[in-house]
């Protein structure tokens, strides 16, 4: 098992003592089977005490887990096939968000996600998730695509916030944002979402309209970082634990706020622990809602995803 974090470290601890007696047993030829047995028993009581405790800061930490898979990872092994497809036919292609057709199930579908990266080089050429207003743009043209051959959408968010420098201000942040926010709300194909990691702000939001909006289980979704929510409430960093509790970014926080449709669960310790397990498990979920979305009118779950999200949020009338 990875262990990362320091809420992990009573894990860290068992496991070298597990890792001490079995040395021991090696050395002296001595029988410490029930030992190790006991350990190893206790090991797997404080891991699960420990995940099924966890709080919104832990969340976070884990949603931003190096090895945590990404969208490629994802299509790789959910999808027989994918063919990406580029560019927004106006100014670039934005290389923080990728999307093409991709086989699931035995059906095809048009597959859009956020992408960072492993390395340095790699986060780089990938803005790290942080995608430019071209990206969207790019997004909406094969949400489009998808809607003239009758095929639906998938799309994987996982981003800490849309880009904010100053050349994406001028070519239109905002407006290619609430573009998609529109044009996503009367796609007349179905659309699934799905928050995999980090789901921050407008940069979240402009794949996020769907039929179901799902989160993985330590994934989080807010509309500010709580890092940023700290600066401005607190002007330091330093409460970003207290933060990330206030703005109840949690899946479980939004789900239970209606904000989404559904809970994905992830393999014990975060989807970095076993990748394959966590891509089997997505796909079923993905597979199972297409199934049920598939076999509806279109006008019907067409309104049903305009009253969901107009229904959500309180206006107070004076």
């Amino acid at each position: 098992m990875k262990i990362t974090f320091d809420f992990e470290k009573p894990l860290a601890d068992l496991q070298q003592q597990i890792d001490k007696v079995k040395q021991v047993e090696e050395k002296t030829k001595v029988d410490m089977s029930a030992t190790i047995n006991e350990l190893q028993e206790k090991f797997e009581t404080t891991k699960n005490q420990i995940y099924s405790h966890l709080n919104g800061w832990q969340k976070v930490q884990i949603s931003r887990h190096p090895e945590r898979p990404y969208t490629l990872q994802y299509l790789e092994l959910m999808c027989d096939d994918f063919i990406e497809l580029h560019g927004d036919r106006t100014v670039g292609d934005d290389k923080a968000i990728i999307g093409g057709f991709g086989t699931i199930g035995g059906q095809t579908a048009m597959f859009i996600g956020h992408q960072k990266g492993r390395n340095t080089k790699e986060r780089q050429y990938r803005n790290f998730g942080m995608a430019n207003p071209e990206g969207y743009r790019k997004a909406l043209r094969l949400m489009k695509l998808a809607e003239k051959f009758n095929k639906p959408v998938i799309t994987l968010i996982d981003t800490p916030g849309a880009f904010p420098g100053l050349e994406a201000e001028e070519r239109g942040q905002g407006e290619a944002i609430a573009r998609n926010l529109l044009e996503m709300s009367v796609l007349r194909v179905p659309v699934i979402c799905v928050v995999i990691g980090e789901g921050a702000s407008g940069g979240a939001l402009g794949l996020a309209i769907g039929d179901k909006v799902l989160m993985l289980e330590n994934s989080w979704y807010s509309v500010i970082s709580p890092e940023n929510c700290s600066t401005i409430l607190w002007k330091t960093w330093e409460n970003k634990e207290k933060a990330a509790e206030v703005l109840k970014l949690t899946s479980n926080e939004m789900f239970k706020n209606k904000l989404i449709d559904g809970i994905i669960k992830e393999p014990i310790g975060g989807a970095h622990q076993d990748p394959v397990a966590m891509a089997t498990i997505l796909k079923k979920h993905l597979l199972k809602n297409l199934k049920e979305l598939q076999v509806r009118n279109v006008d019907e779950f067409v309104t049903e995803r305009i009253d969901k999200c107009c229904a959500m949020g309180v206006v107070i009338e004076d």
